[in-house]
């Protein structure tokens, strides 16, 4: 049901801000400033995340200049613990945004704790430093999460909500855009720069993001926080409805989410072991990520334009069976991490025991045994991208927008943070798995391949039980109230 009710002329102490959808058949015209701020705070995140595992293994060190490294187990439990954060804070940006701020001054608030983070993080030594900055990181990026997506939905009404699909693969395509370029870049600026220079410039591409965001005020719709009325429709039956229908979806997501953001922690730590030799570039190990964004943007048009189309003449592609779909496509490309990683395995046997009989550093042993032709090729964790990104494609952009139109229309910003809480409670078992897997003496329960294969069995098992989901889901589509909307108020449609 299309919710009414009045807007007010005046928004808080700005009088100029528009605080409903224009009647109109085209974009938004603040849609650009939304997009281009996306871009480069993406550039931001992605590009300070690109190098965290690589940094708290290779590079930390201390206020004494000495080294300060972490396990590659810690590292990684400490990057999912960073991530799991950064996916909680949506909860209080929403709160903020719903109930007393309104979405655009959340937005632009939060953004200034999230560049205060970021200088911290590149100029403060220790894991003290890294601590503070990936804290204020995690409550600006976390905090602004749900109110971005939902910020863009906000900017359209009845009449051109035909356009709402194609303006979220547009913001898609913006994050990995920026996601693409920085993941390139920040590692080869820690190389080169060393990590100040390697978390600063992420930090500056926040600065401008925020700015940008600043520049669109007069041109976004502002709509007005709920105050006791969010709360209202929160406990309502529709409320409690709308989320109790959605949270068993977000609780298979999480699975999703899960292994796929273990590209930036054990894939990294893989392509370590790995001949990173391909097309003729020696690529760092931490660069490798540049593949899930880069695809993205190759898999957008295609699935819009060939994939989507070609199954609809075989079933009807609704959201739930596009993402039941993506959760098997998942199970293929960490599969084949699985696979590789029990090809390095012997390998990895062989370069410790060489590595204790010589009395040099294992790297050495392991550059000896790419010479010799012995370790998996790059190329085959870039076949695991594909399948990741394509299961991403499905999964994520879907379930986004998904989540917007399954929304009653004051709680958009609060039902998406729920939705990324899904990425929070994914993070928080890997991080939680790689503590339990620990052994004293520092083997692990699931050496090798059998970590891999863990999470691919996870990911099977929640493939077939998404299907009941998709069997037995009914829900309802929300959107904005326009200034002169069609009669039509409400759109009831079975989603499965």
């Amino acid at each position: 049901m299309l919710v009414r009710g009045e807007h007010k002329v005046l928004f808080m102490s700005s009088p100029h801000y528009r605080t409903a959808p224009e009647a109109r058949s085209t974009m938004p015209p603040g849609i650009p400033f939304i997009v281009g701020n996306e871009a480069a705070e993406r550039f931001s995140f992605y590009g300070m995340k690109a190098i965290l595992t690589i940094y708290m293994t290779k590079v930390l060190l201390g206020w004494n200049g000495e080294p300060a490294t972490l396990s590659d187990e810690d590292a990684k439990s400490a990057v999912h613990l960073f991530v799991a954060s950064a996916y909680f804070f949506p909860i209080l940006g929403a709160l903020l945004s719903d109930v007393f701020l309104g979405k655009y001054r959340t937005i632009l608030g939060l953004s200034i704790v999230y560049c205060v983070g970021h200088l911290l993080l590149a100029v403060v030594p220790g894991r003290e430093g890294l601590l503070l900055g990936l804290s204020l990181i995690a409550i600006g990026a976390g905090g602004i999460k749900p109110c971005v997506s939902a910020h863009v939905g906000d900017q359209f009404g009845s009449h051109n909500q035909n356009l709402l699909s194609r303006v979220f693969s547009w913001f898609y395509f913006s994050i990995n855009l920026g996601a693409f370029i920085s993941t390139l870049l920040t590692p080869v600026l820690l190389e080169w720069y060393g990590h100040h220079v390697a978390f600063g410039v992420p930090g500056i591409l926040m600065g401008i993001a925020t700015l940008l965001f600043w520049l669109g005020r007069n041109r976004f719709v502002h709509i007005p926080p709920g105050g006791q009325q969010f709360l209202k429709e929160t406990l309502s039956g529709e409320g409690i409805s709308a989320i109790l229908r959605l949270l068993p979806i977000y609780a298979f997501v999480a699975i999703f989410w899960c292994l796929f953001d273990q590209t930036a922690s054990a894939w990294v730590l893989q392509a370590e072991k790995m001949d990173r030799s391909w097309l003729g570039i020696e690529w760092n190990s931490s660069q490798i990520q540049a593949a899930n964004p880069i695809l993205v943007l190759i898999m957008i048009p295609l699935f819009s334009y060939v994939v989507y189309p070609l199954l609809d003449r075989v079933l009807t592609m609704t959201p739930l069976r596009r993402m039941a779909i993506g959760f098997f496509v998942m199970v293929f490309g960490f599969g084949i991490t699985g696979a590789i990683e029990a090809q390095l395995e012997p390998f990895d046997v062989i370069a410790q025991q060489q590595s204790q009989e010589r009395g040099v550093d294992i790297e050495v042993i392991i550059g000896e045994q790419i010479e010799q032709g012995l370790r998996a090729n790059i190329g085959w964790q870039l076949l695991a991208y594909v399948g990741l990104t394509a299961s991403e494609i499905l999964v994520s952009i879907t379930c986004l927008e998904f989540s917007y139109t399954q929304s009653p229309n004051r709680l958009k910003s609060f039902i998406m943070s729920l939705y990324l809480l899904s990425v929070t409670a994914g993070n928080l078992l890997v991080s939680l798995v790689n503590q339990v897997i620990q052994n004293p003496d520092g083997t692990s329960k699931l050496p090798g391949a059998s970590y891999y294969w863990f999470f691919t069995g996870l990911m099977l098992v929640a493939a077939f039980g998404f299907l009941v989901v998709v069997a037995t889901y009914r829900g309802k589509t929300y959107l904005q109230e326009s200034d002169s909307p069609p009669d039509q108020e409400a759109v009831d449609e079975a989603t499965a």
